[in-house]
């Protein structure tokens, strides 16, 4: 459909008003989603995103989610639309999670629904959800494998599906790409807990719908020429601002020119070149030099990389604006074929979306010296139990997912954040009792990781523990960055401590670990360092001990300083679903 272009300019009132319209929808699918879903991951941790999309994909606005979805969602819509072009109608929604169709990892799930015009029939807005399912198959439980090696191992991939065709469920598509095609390569088992997924999956759809009800109303009570003059004045501002930080990022630092780079784990590269025209306000972001494809998961799509830089520019203005596609107009991003930020079709991925986007992060935010890295990575813990046993048999399971969170980085003016999920995430870790409750699962710690956080002026934030305890044997998994090479400081600030996963085994005849002579002191249980990325089986009674990276420090401290952490604790405030529901209760 031709989008009506802004003939003049906005009034400021309505500008406003239209912004937070906007992004009021977002929220309200938000609400709509977590309400109405069953599974841990989406209901009590939040790892999902709501948005609303222009005619042509466009991001227009969302509520503050998770930025690695926001970014990456826009090629997800545009993909769906060059699939199907005009063939689109009222009463069809679009299920997607191929990273080649503008996905970003398979347990990410993105449901789009088109919104028609009452009178033309065609497309004046998209809505769209995505969230993260707790297993959709694979060679693991939890579908975030530390170890594959290419995309099949990772769980089902699903181009597209239109999910509902017509008003009508498409309850045996769903079954078939989420249960029997993932099965069909050797050593990979379909979703192990379908039932959730289905679920979960009508959530999102009930969500999207809740938004087409909300933009149907905005377009009835302004007109839809006055909604997307607006839309677009949103859009303009936001491109307006980018340029703004631009052109200032050139006066404070003298130079046009900027660089930066930054390795993961493994040593692999990422490289920047910024070159920035002062006199359009415009920069190019050139990834030139930055490492091949690599051998595991933790190559990024191309859907990443722009949401890592979107977030990036939108977190560096110090104006209240929405995310939108108009923060990236001004900027233009090279990626060099055949590196692991363009993977090949079928790449492992499902790291790349939540270790090397973190990366990517540090690197840009480096490159404009705009603060000291935060812990790069979001500790990424899969458990569970079935899938195909050694014979080849499907056995009923589950798979349970959480993120787990670090120090931030601190910057000139401000120390860190202890205990927090830094940039391209923004999920919630599960909470202990719920986790108690419908796991075999006992936590022993969970807290603040005391002196993680690199010293300087101002000091990093602190990393945290997390040490749990297995009441029955499952297996395992450990995804997670930084613990070979540790989050930089800047400007004088010391780097922040490493990560560290430790296996804590109890000693087994089965498992041939007891000495034949023993002392007390032998028949403790063993401390067993698993690395960044592993699964192992543990038995009933074996732990696992997190102990997540800090944030780097900033600057060099003043005399009788360094090392002094009071000046970045705040003080406690009541957080969680109790003080969330109070809160909500006294704004009626």
């Amino acid at each position: 459909m031709a989008v009506t272009k802004p003939s003049s300019g906005p009034d400021p009132i309505l500008l406003t008003l239209f912004a937070n319209r906007f992004m009021s929808v977002a929220e309200a699918m938000g609400r709509s989603l977590q309400q109405t879903s069953i599974s841990t991951n989406i209901k009590e941790r939040l790892d999902f995103s709501c948005a609303l999309f222009a005619p042509d994909g466009d991001l227009v606005a969302n509520a503050p989610f998770i930025p690695i979805h926001l970014g990456s969602m826009s090629f997800a819509v545009k993909y769906q639309m060059k699939l199907h072009g005009k063939e689109l109608k009222d009463g069809d929604v679009l299920m997607t999670n191929s990273p080649h169709a503008g996905g970003s990892h398979l347990p990410d799930i993105t449901i789009i629904t088109p919104v028609f015009d009452k009178g033309t029939n065609e497309i004046i807005f998209f809505t769209a959800s995505r969230g993260h399912h707790a297993d959709i198959g694979g060679i693991l439980p939890g579908s975030m494998p530390p170890t594959s090696v290419n995309i099949f191992e990772e769980g089902a991939e699903i181009v597209s599906l239109k999910i509902v065709n017509d008003g009508m469920f498409d309850k045996k598509g769903l079954y078939e790409y989420m249960v029997e095609k993932p099965a069909q390569y050797p050593g990979s088992s379909g979703c192990r807990n379908i039932k959730d997924v289905e679920s979960d999956i009508k959530a999102q759809i009930a969500a999207n719908h809740k938004g087409v009800q909300l933009i149907t109303a905005i377009v009835d009570d302004y007109s839809l020429e006055t909604v997307q003059e607006y839309m677009y004045h949103i859009r303009n501002n936001a491109e307006n601002s980018v340029r703004s930080l631009l052109r200032d990022v050139v006066k404070k630092s003298g130079t046009n020119f900027l660089t930066a780079v930054d390795y993961l784990d493994d040593g692999t590269p990422i490289q920047l070149k910024v070159e920035i025209n002062e006199e359009e306000g415009s920069a190019v972001l050139d990834f030139e030099g930055t490492g091949c494809e690599v051998r595991g998961n933790l190559n990024a799509p191309i859907s990443v990389v722009h949401s890592a830089v979107i977030y990036c520019m939108r977190a560096m203005l110090n104006v209240d604006i929405p995310l939108n596609a108009g923060c990236l107009v001004p900027i233009e991003i090279k990626i060099p074929k055949k590196c692991l930020l363009s993977p090949s079709r079928t790449a492992a991925v499902c790291g790349g979306n939540v270790l090397t986007s973190q990366r990517i992060v540090d690197v840009v935010l480096k490159a404009f010296h705009a603060c000291a890295a935060s812990q790069g990575c979001t500790n990424n813990l899969t458990f569970g139990t079935g899938g195909k046993d050694k014979d080849g048999i499907a056995i009923a399971g589950w798979g349970y997912y959480e993120t787990i969170a670090g120090g931030s980085g601190s910057g000139p003016g401000w120390h860190g954040t202890s205990g927090v999920h830094t940039h391209i995430t923004n999920t919630r870790i599960g909470d202990v009792e719920i986790l108690e409750r419908r796991y075999p699962i006992l936590v022993h710690r969970f807290g603040l990781r005391p002196g993680s956080g690199g010293k300087g002026k101002w000091n990093g934030g602190d990393g945290v523990i997390r040490e749990f305890e297995v009441m029955q044997g499952m297996q395992v998994s450990i995804l997670s960055e930084r613990r070979t090479r540790a989050p930089y400081g800047m400007a004088g600030g010391e780097p922040a401590m490493m990560g560290r996963n430790t296996w804590i085994k109890q000693r087994r005849a089965e498992d041939s670990d007891v000495p034949e002579e023993t002392s007390e002191e032998d028949m403790g249980p063993r401390y067993i360092n698993i690395g960044g990325k592993a699964t192992v089986f543990m038995g009933k009674g074996d732990r696992l001990l997190i102990e997540t990276p800090g944030g780097g420090g900033w600057g060099l401290p003043d005399e009788g300083q360094f090392g002094t952490t009071d000046e970045h604790k705040h003080p406690w405030e009541a957080r969680g679903s109790l003080a969330e529901r109070a809160a909500a209760q006294a704004g009626f």
